[in-house]
């Protein structure tokens, strides 16, 4: 086997991912402090043409070098919006009929390996604070809550790898 070079993926460039059918799903970042974090979201949903990422409250905005440093450009591809008040968001998402979800443990949660999407409905997966999680009133807002399974001595995932398990499950099984 070789290693395939950059130029040999076939990728589509910026103006190519614009016009691409989007994906079905959402993001929604609710108050995330790590540049870094940010920035390996904006490439994990460049990868699945997510629609579009939201960025709440205290989450940062592009254009910044430590989300640029691990973006790599998928910033300029990927739309997204800042939105001050997660919950007032989730409403208004509710309205237009997408299906809301927050990435969190908590009771009654579905197990991300038994979850089912809507294939009717946008999926809107919301991550929160690398330290308290969703924000509780945006997790009694949403319709559904996902919990990654876990079986180590750990209570939690890094948030980039969690929206890269949770968008590569939720994806795949759209796309099945």
């Amino acid at each position: 086997m070789r290693k395939l070079r950059n130029e040999e993926l076939d990728r589509i460039d910026v103006e190519g991912y614009k016009l691409a059918g989007k994906s079905p799903i959402i993001i929604v970042l609710d108050n995330i402090r790590s540049l870094n974090n940010i920035g390996s979201v904006f490439r994990t949903a460049d990868a699945f043409l997510i629609e579009k990422i939201y960025l709440c409250g205290i989450t940062a905005i592009p254009p910044h070098k430590d989300i640029h440093k691990t973006a790599l450009g998928a910033t300029e591809s990927v739309d997204w919006e800042h939105v001050t008040d997660t919950v007032e968001l989730v409403k208004k998402l509710k309205n237009q009929g997408c299906h809301i979800i927050s990435v969190e443990q908590a009771e009654k949660a579905t197990q991300l390996d038994k979850y089912v999407p809507a294939k009717d409905k946008k999926q809107v997966l919301i991550f929160g604070n690398e330290v308290k999680g969703v924000a509780q009133n945006v997790v009694s807002a949403s319709d559904q809550v996902l919990e990654i399974p876990q079986f180590g001595t750990k209570h939690s995932l890094n948030i980039s790898v969690s929206v890269g398990v949770v968008v590569w499950d939720c994806w795949s099984k759209l796309n099945a």
